[in-house]
């Protein structure tokens, strides 16, 4: 079952057919089971062993080296071996149940084993639990040279002496079979996984993850207590906790020394050594650390289901091979599951606004799917914004989905890095968008991405466009059914369809270097998803709000620095807005735009120039031919969609506007008269106002 001892991953855009059958994993009572093992056969000092089930891994995974916690057996990932072994080279380390080794002699054992196995820009990965965890980052303080990464689990760097001195004083009266101890202090008390249970209920969760995965573990933890009892009798526990004390006085002689990046994974229950400030502490004093919290999770965060290690790293883009993280050659796409689940947490908002995609062929003929995208890379997505990017994820779905694309966007660099005491938002808000491919954006990263033949998604308008106001008009044509100039309801939509990009961009000119398509699209449905009531004019009316826009502003990366007016105003905030009876959201992909053999033609900025107003064009173009086309889709509202959902069944496609029809009137002389007339509606009228 295990090998004893000491003894690049290919990236594409592609990813395998979707499935929706849940990926292998051992359970609980695997772990006693092979704890049971383990005892039958234990004895000797330390050692280092691997797991058999991880011997199928990419060529150039890093090294990760596993310190169990109070428990010992170095067990503690079993249920991540598979998906670990995928893309590292795992050891685990196991405590015999009489091994009394002192902490300083366990920290150079790792450090040999990390010193002998180090190489120049390689970074070794160390996954601590508890006492694991403190030992984790004793190395790290004694080995800053080396290129270390951490990932500890509920780490115990500073004992609490209130509880940990009673605690050891009472173990010394207790006779051997201390259930009740282990019961209660050490997270695998029987009334716990059934509390589980019941509050899994309560919160509506699905009945098939109940019966899958905590009655399993209720029963495992069950019928293998005599197991656990002697896998931590209480000589054991005794020498746990004085190697516990002695860990951590070693590590904060020295912690401030270490430099490793480093992970906290912080359970919400059952910690009975850690407390807030403690966490606060290492964030201040490690350099590189973040910390993910999973309030509903107990002590022993590997062992327990719905966790996921690998799934945990991506989210939190801390997979790399080399001296520093390549957004682009270090990403690992999500697995067929993964996509399954995030596909069906997105299954109500889906439903709810029944998105409607269209695209252009090369003939220029418009139809109702995504046959006009091209398969082969590399391609780049430009459009507009919506608020708050409410279309990402069903972009990234729909591709995905349709055309087997894993889109790579191009994202603020606030949802990729936080400082310590920063108000921007948690990390883990992001978490949806950096597993689905984004990189923060930057002229090197879209040059990689090019290279490496990604689709690339592009907003120009950044910010400043996804975070867009109210026309100050609105408010007095609110009611009127069209405008009072030229007879069309434009002046309905304040700045929903308003584009704020710069004067000038390079990605023509990129384009062209690698020979990449460029495909204009528009977005529309925003004004039949929610009404804006308080935009940014309103917030910084408002003096404590406008003091915390202007430090989260403060805080985060600045883009368009050289920008002056509205297209320089990145400042961060959220828009009050109210959910409306969904309409639906509509999606229109443009013909693509051929930049392969250009690239001399291109490197001329004035022909450059030429193609991103070209771009910037069609992308207008997309949004008036689907405002105006939906007009006409008797599926725009929710009650004749949920009426068709009803006798066609909630997994067919809803009809829309009539295709044909609309192709023979789209991009008319009359539609762009049209277009233009709005424009200087608009003007005029703003221009009274001011």
């Amino acid at each position: 079952m295990y090998v004893g001892g000491l003894c690049s991953m290919a990236i594409t855009d592609r990813i395998c057919p979707i499935i929706s059958s849940p990926e292998v994993r051992k359970s609980l009572n695997d772990f006693f089971v092979e704890a049971g093992d383990f005892l039958s056969t234990d004895g000797g000092p330390p050692r280092w062993f691997s797991p058999l089930e991880c011997g199928a891994r990419a060529p150039g995974s890093p090294l990760l080296l596993y310190v169990p916690g109070i428990d010992g057996t170095g067990l503690g990932l079993i249920r991540h071996h598979r998906r670990l072994g995928e893309i590292f080279d795992i050891w685990c380390l196991h405590f015999p149940v009489s091994d009394r080794t002192p902490s300083r002699d366990i920290v150079k054992l790792i450090e040999r084993t990390v010193r002998y196995h180090r190489f120049p820009n390689w970074p070794i990965y160390i996954v601590g639990e508890s006492i694991g965890a403190c030992l984790a980052l004793d190395v790290a303080a004694s080995n800053p040279d080396i290129n270390l990464v951490l990932i500890l689990a509920n780490p115990v760097t500073r004992l609490n002496n209130f509880i940990l001195q009673p605690l050891s004083g009472l173990l010394e009266f207790l006779p051997d079979q201390v259930t009740i101890l282990i019961e209660e202090n050490f997270g695998f008390k029987l009334g716990y996984p059934l509390a589980t249970i019941l509050e899994t209920i309560l919160n509506g969760a699905d009945v098939a993850q109940i019966g899958r995965g905590i009655f399993g573990d209720f029963f495992a933890t069950s019928a293998n207590l005599s197991t656990l009892i002697r896998i931590l009798p209480k000589g054991t526990l005794l020498w746990k906790l004085h190697l516990l004390k002695s860990a951590s006085a070693s590590l904060n002689s020295h912690m401030y020394t270490v430099k490793a990046q480093t992970l906290i994974l912080l359970s919400g229950r059952d910690q009975w050594l850690l407390n807030k400030e403690e966490i606060e502490r290492l964030l201040c004093t490690l350099p590189k650390c973040e910390v993910r919290k999973f309030k509903n999770n107990g002590q022993f965060l590997f062992l327990e289901d719905g966790v996921d290690l690998v799934t945990i790293i991506k989210f939190a883009y801390f997979y790399r091979r080399g001296k520093t993280l390549d957004y682009i050659s270090d990403y690992i796409m999500p697995t067929p599951f993964e996509f399954k689940e995030f596909e069906e947490s997105q299954k109500l908002v889906t439903a709810a606004i029944s998105p409607a995609f269209f695209s252009t062929l090369e003939n220029g003929t418009i139809v109702r799917s995504l046959a006009g995208i091209p398969s082969e890379g590399p391609v780049i997505y430009v459009g507009n914004h919506m608020l708050l990017g409410i279309e990402l994820l069903q972009l990234a779905i729909h591709l995905l989905k349709e055309k087997n694309i894993m889109l790579r966007g191009l994202a603020h660099p606030m949802m990729f890095s936080k400082t310590v005491g920063s108000k921007l938002p948690d990390m883990q808000m992001f978490d949806s968008v950096r597993i689905g491919g984004a990189v923060p954006v930057s002229s090197l990263n879209f040059n990689k991405l090019l290279r490496s033949k990604a689709h690339v998604l592009l907003y120009p308008g950044g910010v400043r466009e996804a975070l867009h106001r109210k026309v100050m008009l609105y408010i007095f044509i609110i009611w009127r059914p069209s405008c009072q100039i030229c007879g069309y309801s434009h002046f309905l939509q304040g700045e929903e369809y308003k584009l704020f990009w710069p004067q000038h961009s390079e990605f023509a000119r990129i384009a062209s270097k690698f020979g990449a398509k460029i495909i204009p699209f528009g977005v529309v449905g925003e004004d039949d998803l929610c009404q804006m009531v308080l935009d940014y004019n309103d917030q910084m009316k408002i003096p404590f709000i406008k003091n915390f826009i202007q430090e989260i502003t403060q805080d985060a990366t600045k883009l368009r620095n050289g920008e002056e007016g509205e297209l320089g105003n990145q400042d961060l905030h959220v828009p009050g807005i109210i959910p409306k009876i969904p309409g639906r959201l509509y999606v229109h992909f443009g013909k693509p735009i051929e930049t392969e053999g250009k690239r001399n033609e291109l490197n001329d900025k004035e022909k450059a120039h030429d193609v991103y107003l070209q771009v910037k064009s069609e992308v207008e173009r997309c949004m008036t031919y689907l405002k105006m086309q939906r007009e006409s889709d008797p599926y725009r509202n929710l009650f004749p969609r949920f009426l068709y959902f009803v006798s066609h069944g909630f997994s067919s496609q809803i009809p829309t506007f009539d295709l044909y029809q609309a192709f023979e009137s789209y991009g008319g002389e009359d539609e762009s008269k049209t277009s233009q007339r709005g424009k200087v509606c608009y003007e005029a009228l703003i221009s009274l106002v001011n």
